[in-house]
């Protein structure tokens, strides 16, 4: 089938337009400066104000001995009775199944929380690996208070020193429990992931 007039027209057009592109219209824009200014509050008032918004659920904790009675006290009172940890540091405290798919809840680490978005970042690098955070139908993080960033690209640049040029195969950003506004125009949360996130804040 031979090209007609209209597709040679077309054709002709957009090899002009590449022998003499446009300018850019922002030429800044690629530039180091964040569009975003961080907010006068701190970082962790940010991060809770966002990921509430999203439906989250957040605990800030004194220290590790308060994160951990919050953690119990919140199992016992949802009566939660498979919780699955596969961090070497909250096993002992938290983790009584190795079976992730019949799990209530599971528990889990992050690399950052980003306080612009309510967002917990996450990598396949991590001890829980790629579907911890995803299979479980309650995910809870426990994140410490020096992993906050203000915005994603912070987030990015600290993988990237984290990981000096072996970034993990997969980063996750998950802000909020998982939903869907595809059914009917309804939001429905829990529908590819979590229906309920926590995150727990310890001071560090």
């Amino acid at each position: 089938m031979g090209v007609t007039p209209a597709k040679e027209n077309i054709l002709k057009r957009i090899r002009q337009a590449l022998s003499n592109p446009a300018p850019l219209p922002f030429p800044q824009s690629e530039g180091n400066a964040s569009i975003f200014h961080p907010a006068p509050d701190d970082l962790e008032v940010v991060f809770a104000e966002e990921f509430v918004n999203l439906q989250g659920k957040f605990a800030f904790c004194t220290d590790e001995k308060d994160m951990v009675q919050q953690i119990q006290k919140l199992v016992a009172e949802k009566q939660w009775t498979k919780i699955y940890c596969n961090e070497d540091k909250w096993n002992d405290n938290f983790s009584n199944t190795i079976n992730l798919p019949t799990c209530d809840v599971s528990v889990t680490g992050c690399e950052f929380l980003v306080a612009r978005t309510g967002t917990i970042v996450m990598s396949a690098a991590q001890q829980s690996g790629r579907t911890v955070s995803v299979y479980a139908p309650v995910h809870i993080c426990i994140a410490y208070t020096n992993q906050l960033v203000y915005d994603i690209k912070d987030a990015l640049q600290l993988m990237k020193e984290k990981y000096a040029g072996n970034i993990p195969s997969l980063i996750t950003f998950a802000s909020g429990p998982s939903r869907t506004a595809d059914i009917e125009k309804t939001l429905v949360t829990g529908v590819h992931g979590p229906k309920e996130v926590y995150c727990f804040l310890v001071e560090a």
